[in-house]
């Protein structure tokens, strides 16, 4: 399959690129409002108890929050809505986030918080991207036809590889949030991508367990608990030639589900046409099972766990992390004591319960 990429500016000069899927499309529609650049206020500031990095956007308060679906700034432009896609229709587009939480543009910070050793912090320096899966305001990313699904993984694997090569940005991040009840606040198909200027805790932890492992084991630790979980078979929800979809034994979420290649590879620009083609086929299946699980759409988070940009990249293996906070019909999740303030997950339902659960949904 070939993608047909077009780039253009938005009116206030921020990036954004077309990914066609047939060819000679004219992408030259120029923005038509008269934007001013916005002013990007983003700091990081280091917990010096945890030792980890916490972003600061201030000037995020006022982005765009639950437009009429008339004004959906995500929607193809038309005389009576001018927003972030210049064009009338489209298939795939990526664009600079006008509400970053982190940008090249940030003016520069004093190096303490209260001129104190403890309080470090640095400029918010790093690249956020959204990427629009459709130009159908209704649609949901299960809605999407396998052809456009591997539209949007080359569409993610591309910008994996581009924001990979800015000299500031350690880690890529693609991710989708869906439903309100994840905090969602437009409601148009669509994703992010974040390049953070560090490896994030999740990332570091995995793959400091994952190098312990590999010394005491020689092997990778995400290949052998892959195999693992297809030799148990027990919380296997789809398997195909290329994927592996299993809800892991240490679930946190009420609704969870990894989906692994079954040949490694490090990140999303490291796919070959067939995984990317069966990846599809296997992620469509499992969003349709989420979907049916109770009759309802459900809420959830994807997140892309892919190698760092330069560091430990011989101990990872890319993977898909999905979850869920509905854990029935009518009842939410709620991060409370044990896992706000302690990080340590209490799930009330068995994995090898909700795996069953999951094949059992007719699609």
């Amino acid at each position: 399959m070939t993608v047909y990429q077009t780039g253009a500016r938005l009116s206030d000069g921020r990036d954004l690129i077309y990914f066609d899927e047939s060819p000679g499309i004219d992408r030259t529609t120029p923005d038509r409002r008269a934007l001013e650049p916005t002013s990007v206020f983003s700091e990081m500031r280091r917990d010096a108890i945890t030792d980890e990095w916490v972003i600061v956007a201030s000037h995020r308060q006022g982005r765009t929050y639950h437009p009429p679906s008339d004004s959906c700034p995500l929607c193809p432009t038309t005389a009576d809505n001018l927003t972030e896609i210049p064009s009338s229709c489209y298939d795939v587009v990526v664009f600079e986030n006008r509400f970053p939480s982190l940008s090249q543009g940030v003016p520069d910070v004093e190096r303490l918080v209260s001129g104190n050793e403890l309080f470090r912090r640095r400029p918010g320096v790093g690249r956020c991207e959204v990427v629009v899966f459709s130009d159908d305001h209704q649609a949901s990313f299960g809605d999407l036809s396998p052809a456009r699904v591997r539209t949007i993984v080359d569409a993610w694997a591309d910008r994996t590889a581009a924001m990979g090569a800015m000299d500031y940005v350690e880690q890529v991040f693609p991710f989708e949030n869906r439903g309100e009840e994840i905090g969602v606040t437009l409601s148009h198909p669509h994703g992010q991508i974040y390049g953070y200027p560090f490896v994030t805790p999740r990332t570091e932890r995995m793959l400091t367990t994952a190098r312990r492992y590999a010394d005491r084991s020689g092997g990778n630790l995400f290949a052998d608990v892959l195999r693992a979980e297809r030799d148990a078979a027990e919380r296997v929800v789809q398997r195909s030639e290329h994927w592996t979809a299993f809800v892991p034994a240490a679930a946190r979420w009420p609704v969870e589900v990894h989906v692994y290649p079954n040949k490694r590879v490090l990140d999303l620009n490291g796919l070959s046409d067939a995984q990317r083609d069966d990846f599809a086929a296997v992620y469509l299946d499992v969003l349709h099972r989420l979907d049916g699980l109770y009759g309802v759409a459900m809420p959830y988070i994807a997140s892309w766990n892919q190698a760092p940009v330069r560091v430990d990249r011989e101990h990872a293996y890319l993977h898909l992390q999905l979850f869920s906070i509905r854990r029935a019909p009518d009842k939410l999740k709620y991060l409370a004591g044990s896992e706000s303030g302690m990080g340590v997950f209490v799930n009330d339902i068995v994995p090898e319960r909700m795996a069953a659960m999951l094949r059992n949904v007719r699609v």
